[in-house]
């Protein structure tokens, strides 16, 4: 299961089901299809460090930024000097400020409240699918997701960093 999740309201925004055996970066594409509000930021781990995330956003959303942590063996473009990519001011910023400060300066950290999203989907509705074939499965996953954008319209949690 692969969903998309606003990182300020905390609701699933899109979502596709496939086999295991599916790049998750391939689904990029069906999942900004079904975003109808203005994307300002696409953020994801590690696994979508690939020319068509980029690609597949710009073509969405060409305004968004795009943050994703490039691989530790990532090498800058060959426009990285003359017309730098997205991708060549995360690395630019990874060797100037470490990985860490990387996260702070791009707002990666925001990833961590639709981790906790994810968490919430799995605590509420469980970590595996109750149906056996790919149409239910479908249907199981809308309802829960409707099920949790519904809980979420009764109040949201706020986070507090305590030191």
């Amino acid at each position: 299961m692969h969903i998309g999740v606003d990182a300020d309201t905390g609701r699933i925004v899109a979502s596709t089901l496939t086999t295991n055996d599916v790049d998750e970066a391939s689904q990029v594409g069906p999942l900004l299809d079904q975003v109808a509000d203005p994307t300002a930021s696409f953020t994801v781990d590690g696994a979508y460090d690939q020319d068509g995330v980029y690609g597949e956003v710009a073509a969405r959303h060409p305004d968004a930024v795009v943050i994703v942590p490039p691989r530790s063996s990532a090498v800058p473009s060959a426009t990285a000097e003359t017309a730098p990519t997205q991708r060549d001011h995360h690395l630019r910023a990874i060797a100037e400020r470490g990985r860490m400060g990387w996260q702070k300066v791009s707002g990666y950290n925001w990833r961590a409240l639709v981790e906790a999203d994810i968490s919430r989907f799995k605590r509420v509705i469980g970590g595996t699918l109750r149906s056996r074939t790919s149409g239910r499965r479908a249907t199981e996953v809308t309802i829960a997701v409707g099920v949790l954008n519904r809980m979420l319209e009764l109040g949201r949690p706020e986070y507090v960093r305590v030191p």
